[in-house]
C-alpha cells in the first residue's frame, strides 16, 4: 500500500481516482480548495496550489509517496484561452519540485490531447508532432517538457497521462453529453453541429481508472488515455437520445463548428493496454446510458 497525494481529488476526475485508490488499497491523501468533504477513508488537505508556498506546506503535511496530480484550470469553454493555464505551470513544476525534494518517489500527472498537433492521423505518444493551438494545450505540453527535465534531476518517476474526450455523472452540465442530455430530458430542443466530426470518448470511471493503474505501474513517460476508438459526435448524440428520449428534438445542423476544427481526434492507445495493462471497463452505449440516467436522477430532485 502506498500513501497517495491526489490534487483536484474533488472535481469530475478526482472523486472516480480516489475511489479507484482506496479498492486498490492505498492511503489517501486528498487536496480542495473549500471545505473538506465528509469521507472518513480520506485525509483532505484544504489548499490552494497557486497561493505561494502552498506546494510545500502540502508535501509537508501529506508526507505521501506518490502523486496524482489533476489540478488545473477547467471551466468549459474558457480554459482553452484562459491566462490562468499560465500560473498552473508554475504551481505544476512548484509542486513537483517540492514533491521530489522531500523524498517523493514516483508522479503522475495530467495531460492533455490538445499538446498534440491536431489532423486526422491516429495521435500517438511518439510519432505525432507536438504542436499545440491552443493556450491551454501549449500550457500542458510546457510543463510537460519542464516536468520532465526536473524530474529526471531530482530522481523521480514521472509519467504524464494524455487525457483525450471525457464523459460521465458528475461532468459539467456544459459540456457535450451532459447538455444534450439535460435539454432532452427537459423536453427542450437541442441544437448541434452536423456531428460528422470523430472523437474519442472515455468514460470518467476509465479515465481515473487509466491514471491510477498508470501511477501503480513503473511506466514512464507520455501514455495517451482514451478508448482508442473514433465515433462521430452524430452516434453519440443519437445514443444519448435514444436513452432520453427525444431524437425528434435534435437539430443537427444547427450550429456551425469553427473552421480550425479537426476532423478526427482519436488515440493510440498500445503503450496504456500492453505496458499499463488497462483496458477500458465501460462501452459507450453503456456509459452514456448510465450518464443520462444520473441526470435524470438529478433533474428530478429540482
Amino acid at each position: 500500500m502506498s500513501r497517495v497525494l491526489v490534487t483536484g481529488a474533488s472535481g469530475f476526475i478526482g472523486r472516480p481516482a480516489v475511489k479507484a485508490l482506496l479498492a486498490r488499497g492505498h492511503e489517501v491523501h486528498a487536496t480542495c480548495r473549500r471545505a473538506a468533504p465528509g469521507d472518513d477513508d480520506v485525509t483532505w488537505h484544504v489548499t490552494d496550489l497557486l497561493r505561494s508556498g502552498g506546494a510545500k506546506a502540502l508535501v509537508r503535511d501529506a508526507r505521501a509517496t506518490h502523486l496524482l496530480h489533476l489540478a488545473w484550470c477547467t471551466a468549459p469553454g474558457s480554459f482553452w484561452t484562459a491566462s490562468e493555464n499560465i500560473d498552473w505551470i508554475t504551481a505544476t513544476l512548484e509542486l513537483l519540485r517540492a514533491f521530489g525534494a522531500a523524498g517523493g518517489s514516483r508522479a503522475v500527472v495530467a495531460g492533455s490531447c490538445a499538446e498534440y498537433r491536431w489532423g486526422n492521423e491516429t495521435l500517438h505518444e511518439e510519432r505525432t508532432p507536438q504542436r499545440p493551438a491552443t493556450l491551454y494545450g501549449a500550457s500542458k505540453l510546457a510543463t510537460r517538457v519542464a516536468a520532465g527535465a526536473l524530474c529526471a534531476q531530482q530522481g523521480l518517476q514521472l509519467a504524464w497521462g494524455r487525457i483525450f474526450h471525457l464523459y460521465g455523472p458528475g461532468e459539467d452540465p456544459g459540456r457535450l453529453v451532459a447538455a444534450v442530455a439535460r435539454g432532452l430530458l427537459r423536453g427542450e430542443r437541442v441544437a448541434t453541429s452536423a456531428g460528422l466530426q470523430v472523437r474519442d470518448f472515455l468514460h470518467v470511471d476509465d479515465v481515473a481508472g487509466a491514471l491510477v493503474a498508470l501511477l501503480d505501474s513503473d511506466v514512464a513517460g507520455t501514455v495517451n488515455v482514451a478508448s482508442g476508438d473514433g465515433v462521430a459526435v452524430r452516434d453519440v448524440v443519437e445514443q444519448i437520445a435514444l436513452a432520453a428520449g427525444g431524437l425528434d428534438r435534435v437539430d443537427f445542423g444547427a450550429r456551425e463548428l469553427p473552421v480550425s476544427e479537426p476532423e478526427r481526434i482519436v488515440a493510440d492507445v498500445a503503450r496504456l493496454r500492453r505496458e499499463v495493462g488497462y483496458s477500458p471497463a465501460i462501452p459507450l452505449r453503456e456509459g452514456i446510458a448510465g450518464t443520462v440516467e444520473w441526470w435524470r436522477e438529478r433533474l428530478a430532485e429540482v
